[in-house]
């Protein structure tokens, strides 16, 4: 990444640059990507920083005491001050709800956060650290606002404590086991832990909350529910500790905003040239397919990729267990 544009970054993102300093004596500067190249997945020792969507940076590394590679999330958290602050106006927004527009899309709530907060905030860089909600107004440095903006956001409408992999482009699988470290499928780093930790005191009403986003909720008489995302990502939950003897777990199986083509497939060695042509052969002439593979192996990112070659005039019938 241009050096400017890391300073740029920096400016910014003032949590990003906190992070940097409590890391900088554990291990040398990471080395800022604003897209991650394939050939990093050969490094033993990686040291990176991507960005993902918004105010969410992933740091990936291993140091020469590490066993494996960890994949950290930085995002803006709150200090107690700004957690005192953030209460006041979340009960602020609860108080003024019914008297708004109706809001139904995400879209709409999240402008309708982002319009409360306009109203509600007078900035200063010298706020102190606490300050009262008076007559509708709180004063908050431009950092603070950011630091709220985005947790208020990510619990209403956003992924909670996962709301850093929810912006990730570079997953493909999550894997949420109670009492343990969120494990990922990562596209460049395969198999990774993170720093995210599921704690046994909100697991269980974490996953009914989670539950309720994909239209399915779950209780104890109905332990386990499947479903999808806005985005498309396919979500497995098991809820009941009478099923899951550790607690709720959860998987999610992302998928990209912008499919992947055969093109790319053959540039990954998926398949060569002559079998992508043999497909489109296949296809175009009315043959039958089967894509087979272990968990993670690409089914579904080759399904989708040779689907193009089917012709146009043709009607295209789907049938999924979670659609």
């Amino acid at each position: 990444m241009d050096p400017k544009e890391e300073q740029k970054i920096l400016r910014e993102n003032p949590h990003l640059e906190r992070y940097l300093k409590e890391v900088q004596y554990k291990m040398d500067r990471p080395e800022f990507f604003s897209k991650l190249p394939r050939d990093l997945r050969d490094q033993k020792f990686p040291n990176v920083i991507y960005p993902t969507k918004g105010a969410v940076f992933i740091h990936i590394f291993r140091t020469k005491d590490m066993e494996e590679k960890e994949y950290h999330a930085i995002e803006p958290l709150l200090s107690d001050p700004e957690k005192i602050k953030r209460d006041q106006i979340l009960e602020f927004i609860y108080e003024k709800a019914p008297f708004r527009n109706r809001v139904k899309t995400d879209d709409e709530i999240k402008q309708s956060i982002k319009d409360v907060l306009e109203d509600t905030v007078i900035l200063d860089e010298h706020a102190p650290p606490t300050d009262q909600l008076k007559r509708g107004k709180i004063r908050l440095t431009p950092s603070e606002k950011l630091d709220i903006e985005y947790d208020i956001t990510k619990n209403i409408i956003g992924g909670g404590p996962l709301e850093p992999f929810m912006r990730d482009p570079y997953l493909e699988d999550i894997h949420i086991i109670t009492g343990e470290n969120v494990h990922l499928i990562h596209k460049v780093f395969e198999m990774i832990k993170t720093n995210i930790f599921i704690d046994k005191a909100w697991a269980s009403t974490f996953s009914q909350e989670f539950s309720e986003k994909i239209g399915s909720p779950v209780s104890e008489g109905q332990p386990i529910a499947d479903g999808t995302l806005p985005d498309g990502s396919r979500v497995n939950i098991i809820h009941s500790k009478d099923v899951s003897l550790k607690g709720p777990t959860m998987t999610i199986r992302k998928f990209s905003e912008t499919p992947i083509s055969v093109t790319q497939l053959i540039n990954w060695g998926t398949f060569d040239a002559g079998i992508g042509a043999y497909l489109w052969l296949c296809l175009q002439y009315g043959r039958s397919l089967f894509v087979c593979g272990e968990t993670a192996s690409g089914k579904t990112t080759t399904a989708n990729a040779i689907i193009p070659f089917i012709p146009p005039e043709k009607k295209i019938f789907s049938v999924e267990n979670t659609p």
